[in-house]
């Protein structure tokens, strides 16, 4: 405790004089003083801790742009840069998204609706346009599906199902469970792939019935904000782990995609905000007005 009382001490009085009362050589106080941290040493040494914490609750998933915005979130001022540099230090890298296979079969004799979305992928409000499709996850016993829709407001994923088949019934459930949570009103546009599935009659008469306009992709781009969504999917959980069952690849998916991907993790075209968040404050701005 002496060495800090003289480093407190020192602009009232000589460190000689200090030393000389408290007993001790100036020349240990002068080798304290260069091994004591610096304040930016002690800064970073606290960011470490805080960065280690906010990649371990995004599932070792982020990297130094999502970790920069929950800093800014919190209103903790900190580059990017350094960010980055802190986490080379400790080892920490965010995920790098993989290539995958599509599923869709667009071989068949179904009516092919014409590609009304046009790309158009930014909307003012949420149930203006969804996006739908179907991707594949391999476990043990064989292969699983997954059916998603997605509101291209907040990218939020609003109906999901989950099948051992590529049947209708696979994308009627996920759409099912987006009516029956998003309760759309008329003037929302549904865009799909030009899978069978999607072109099928029950499929169409579902849409017709609720008043929904039907789209369907004209090439691969058209639909890129789900096929984004299922690389981000991939590379977060399932390509991390083997699923031996196709009963713990689905338990994985719903609460990745209900608990995490919806109202946990930033998303960049968000600027970084959670998909729950982002609809929240679009709410919020609306009954303001």
């Amino acid at each position: 405790m002496r060495y800090p009382f003289i480093l407190a001490e020192k602009a009232h009085y000589p460190v000689t004089v200090l030393c000389r009362v408290l007993q001790v050589s100036t020349s240990g106080f002068y080798a304290w003083i260069q091994r004591r941290p610096s304040k930016r040493q002690l800064r970073d040494r606290q960011l470490r801790a805080e960065i280690s914490a906010i990649q371990r609750a995004s599932r070792k998933t982020y990297g130094s742009p999502r970790i920069h915005a929950e800093f800014a979130d919190r209103q903790v001022p900190v580059s990017r840069k350094r960010i980055a540099r802190l986490m080379r230090e400790i080892g920490l890298t965010g995920l790098a998204r993989r290539r995958f296979q599509r599923t869709t079969d667009s071989a068949h004799d179904h009516p092919v609706a014409v590609n009304v979305l046009d790309r158009q992928f930014d909307v003012m409000a949420p149930n203006q346009a969804w996006v739908a499709d179907i991707t594949y996850i391999r476990t043990w016993e064989g292969w699983l599906y997954l059916a998603v829709v997605l509101d291209l407001f907040s990218r939020r994923v609003v109906g999901w199902a989950l099948a051992e088949h590529l049947r209708t019934d696979l994308v009627l459930g996920a759409l099912e469970m987006a009516l029956g949570l998003r309760q759309p009103r008329q003037n929302l546009i549904h865009h799909s792939d030009r899978g069978c599935q999607y072109a099928s009659q029950t499929y169409r008469d579902l849409l017709k019935q609720r008043g929904i306009e039907c789209s369907r992709r004209g090439n691969c781009w058209d639909n890129a904000v789900v096929e984004s969504f299922f690389g981000t999917l991939k590379t977060e959980l399932i390509h991390r782990r083997p699923w031996p069952s196709r009963r713990r690849a689905a338990a994985a998916i719903t609460e990745y995609v209900e608990v995490f991907y919806n109202r946990h993790r930033s998303h960049s075209y968000l600027g970084y905000l959670r998909p729950a968040k982002y609809e929240e404050a679009h709410r919020t701005a609306a009954l303001a007005e």
